[in-house]
Parts: C-alpha cells; structure tokens; sequence
C-alpha cells in the first residue's frame, strides 16, 4: 500500500511538474510563412456601407476614389463585393513599402480634390459606417507580389 502511495505521488508530482514549466502551458509557436523578400506590401480594405448608400459610394470610387488613388502612387488591385452582402465593398492596394504606403494615404487625405468630392458625396450623410484594414505581405509562392 505505501508503495502504491509513494508511486501515485511521484506520477502526481511529476505531471505537476511538467504542466507547470511555462513551455509547457505555451503552445509550439505556429510555422512561420515564407514571405517574399522585397515584395510589395498589399492592404485589403472592407467598406461597410451604411444602409442605402451602396451605390452611392461605389459611384465615389468609380468617379473619384479610384482617380486619387493613382494620383497618389497607390496600385489598384481590385475592387469586390461579397455574392452575400451587396452593402460591403473589399479592396486591395500595393505599394512599394509600408512607408510608401503611410505617405499616400497622408497625401489622398490631404488633396482638396479628395476633401471636396468626399464632401459631396456625403450631403445626405456618410456613406461607410465602418472601415476594416489589414496589411499583408507575399509568401515566398505567391503568384502576386
């Protein structure tokens, strides 16, 4: 019986000390992605359109946005609607670098072409009621860099 005791502490204290050390409780990191030195970086941009005012900022970009965007050394990759939510517009930009990247969005929001067609535009309200943005970078396959 005290051998039995005596192994189902060890077996107790040995789990213990195992869970306990902190690489234990962290999980292996994840494989990291090859990533493409020297590759543009790439913003994907998600407009919500506040309700009924799709159209109206799709007519924004198409007459306007996507001019200024040029204008300022940004790289249209495209532009898309999800098949499930026609008030959603998704759009990807490349530039040369992040820095790149901050100077053009500093110089778009500055130009008084960009102020004065975005006011227009919003006469009767806002078009987007919320704007999510994520920067990404090419992995080492692919076919877009």
């Amino acid at each position: 019986m005290t051998l039995t005791r005596t192994l189902a502490t060890a077996c107790s204290l040995a789990v213990l000390l195992m869970t306990s050390r902190p690489d234990a409780q962290t999980p292996p990191p994840a494989p990291a992605s090859k990533t493409t030195a020297g590759s543009r970086t790439f913003e994907m941009r998600t407009y919500y359109a506040h309700p009924g005012k799709a159209e109206d900022l799709h007519t924004r970009f198409r007459d306007h946005t996507s001019k200024l965007f040029k204008k300022h050394g940004m790289d249209i990759v495209g532009y898309w609607v999800p098949n499930d939510k026609p008030d959603v517009l998704v759009y990807i930009l490349a530039y040369p670098s992040k820095a790149s990247a901050d100077a053009s969005w500093k110089g778009f929001r500055e130009d008084p072409e960009w102020q004065k067609a975005r006011a227009a535009s919003e006469v009767n309200g806002p078009l987007v009621a919320k704007v999510e943005s994520s920067w990404l970078q090419s992995t080492d396959y692919s076919p877009i860099r």
